[in-house]
Protein backbone atom coordinates (compact mmCIF):
# COMPACT_ATOMS: atom_id res chain seq x y z
CA UNK A 1 0.00 0.00 0.00
CA UNK A 2 1.54 3.28 -0.90
CA UNK A 3 1.63 5.93 1.62
CA UNK A 4 1.25 9.70 -0.41
CA UNK A 5 2.25 12.67 1.37
CA UNK A 6 -0.20 15.39 2.22
CA UNK A 7 -0.28 18.12 0.14
CA UNK A 8 1.77 20.78 1.63
CA UNK A 9 -0.02 24.48 1.05
CA UNK A 10 1.34 27.65 1.27
CA UNK A 11 -1.04 30.28 2.20
CA UNK A 12 0.11 33.98 2.16
CA UNK A 13 -1.50 36.29 4.31
CA UNK A 14 -1.39 39.37 6.67
CA UNK A 15 -3.72 38.73 8.80
CA UNK A 16 -3.10 36.52 11.09
CA UNK A 17 -6.92 35.31 12.56
CA UNK A 18 -7.33 34.47 9.13
CA UNK A 19 -4.28 32.68 8.73
CA UNK A 20 -5.12 30.83 11.82
CA UNK A 21 -8.20 29.99 10.70
CA UNK A 22 -7.33 28.71 7.26
CA UNK A 23 -4.43 26.56 8.68
CA UNK A 24 -6.64 24.80 11.61
CA UNK A 25 -9.43 24.06 8.76
CA UNK A 26 -6.95 22.57 6.00
CA UNK A 27 -4.63 21.02 9.28
CA UNK A 28 -8.04 18.94 10.13
CA UNK A 29 -8.35 17.84 6.55
CA UNK A 30 -5.08 16.83 6.13
CA UNK A 31 -3.36 19.30 4.52
CA UNK A 32 0.11 20.53 5.71
CA UNK A 33 0.20 24.31 6.14
CA UNK A 34 3.28 26.74 5.59
CA UNK A 35 2.21 30.57 6.31
CA UNK A 36 3.72 33.94 5.20
CA UNK A 37 2.39 36.82 6.03
CA UNK A 38 3.93 38.79 3.02
CA UNK A 39 5.42 38.89 -0.63
CA UNK A 40 8.97 38.97 0.92
CA UNK A 41 8.06 35.92 3.33
CA UNK A 42 6.84 34.03 0.66
CA UNK A 43 9.92 34.59 -1.64
CA UNK A 44 12.17 33.74 1.70
CA UNK A 45 9.77 30.56 2.03
CA UNK A 46 9.84 29.41 -2.17
CA UNK A 47 13.28 29.63 -1.58
CA UNK A 48 13.30 25.97 0.82
CA UNK A 49 9.99 24.57 0.05
CA UNK A 50 8.06 23.39 -2.96
CA UNK A 51 4.08 23.84 -2.23
CA UNK A 52 1.48 21.81 -4.10
CA UNK A 53 -0.50 24.68 -4.06
CA UNK A 54 -0.47 28.55 -3.03
CA UNK A 55 -3.57 30.42 -1.35
CA UNK A 56 -2.75 34.34 -2.15
CA UNK A 57 -4.55 37.04 -0.40
CA UNK A 58 -5.00 39.81 -2.64
CA UNK A 59 -5.14 42.38 -0.09
CA UNK A 60 -1.20 42.36 0.84
CA UNK A 61 0.62 45.42 1.96
CA UNK A 62 3.82 46.33 0.40
CA UNK A 63 3.28 43.93 -2.42
CA UNK A 64 -0.25 43.10 -3.31
CA UNK A 65 -1.31 39.93 -4.45
CA UNK A 66 -1.82 40.73 -8.19
CA UNK A 67 1.88 41.53 -8.20
CA UNK A 68 3.00 38.98 -6.74
CA UNK A 69 1.51 36.37 -8.16
CA UNK A 70 2.84 37.74 -11.75
CA UNK A 71 6.26 37.77 -10.22
CA UNK A 72 5.98 34.03 -8.82
CA UNK A 73 4.32 32.86 -12.27
CA UNK A 74 7.27 34.31 -13.83
CA UNK A 75 10.13 33.86 -11.66
CA UNK A 76 9.49 31.34 -9.54
CA UNK A 77 6.50 28.92 -9.62
CA UNK A 78 5.34 28.95 -12.91
CA UNK A 79 3.79 24.74 -12.44
CA UNK A 80 2.09 25.42 -8.89
CA UNK A 81 -0.91 26.54 -8.57
CA UNK A 82 -2.02 30.05 -7.22
CA UNK A 83 -5.47 30.34 -6.09
CA UNK A 84 -6.65 33.96 -4.76
CA UNK A 85 -8.66 33.48 -1.62
CA UNK A 86 -9.82 37.41 -1.04
CA UNK A 87 -12.25 39.54 0.01
CA UNK A 88 -12.38 41.08 -3.35
CA UNK A 89 -15.88 40.53 -4.69
CA UNK A 90 -16.87 43.34 -7.15
CA UNK A 91 -17.17 43.08 -10.75
CA UNK A 92 -13.92 42.38 -12.63
CA UNK A 93 -12.63 41.17 -9.19
CA UNK A 94 -12.40 37.76 -10.52
CA UNK A 95 -11.25 38.21 -13.74
CA UNK A 96 -8.15 40.75 -12.85
CA UNK A 97 -6.63 37.50 -10.84
CA UNK A 98 -7.39 35.31 -13.65
CA UNK A 99 -5.35 37.82 -15.64
CA UNK A 100 -2.15 38.44 -12.89
CA UNK A 101 -1.84 34.71 -13.20
CA UNK A 102 -4.11 32.79 -10.33
CA UNK A 103 -5.15 29.83 -11.52
CA UNK A 104 -8.64 30.16 -9.59
CA UNK A 105 -10.29 32.27 -6.51
CA UNK A 106 -12.39 31.49 -3.21
CA UNK A 107 -14.30 34.24 -1.92
CA UNK A 108 -14.21 35.05 1.69
CA UNK A 109 -15.29 34.99 4.21
CA UNK A 110 -13.97 31.47 4.23
CA UNK A 111 -16.98 28.76 4.23
CA UNK A 112 -15.29 26.24 6.69
CA UNK A 113 -16.94 23.00 5.56
CA UNK A 114 -16.35 24.43 1.79
CA UNK A 115 -12.93 24.97 1.93
CA UNK A 116 -10.94 21.70 2.32
CA UNK A 117 -12.94 19.92 -1.06
CA UNK A 118 -12.27 23.82 -3.10
CA UNK A 119 -8.15 22.84 -2.33
CA UNK A 120 -8.89 19.58 -2.94
CA UNK A 121 -10.16 20.23 -6.02
CA UNK A 122 -7.84 22.85 -7.49
CA UNK A 123 -4.96 20.22 -6.41
CA UNK A 124 -6.53 17.48 -8.61
CA UNK A 125 -6.96 19.90 -12.19
CA UNK A 126 -3.45 20.12 -11.13
CA UNK A 127 -2.67 16.82 -11.61
CA UNK A 128 -4.64 16.10 -14.50
CA UNK A 129 -2.70 18.40 -16.39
Amino acid sequence: MEISKSPLILYVEDNIDNRVLVRRILEADGFRVEEASSGHEAFEKLKTITPDLILMDINLPEVDGYTLTTTLKAQLTPNIPIIALTANVMKGDREKTLQAGCDGYIQKPIDVDALPSQVRSYLSSKTKG
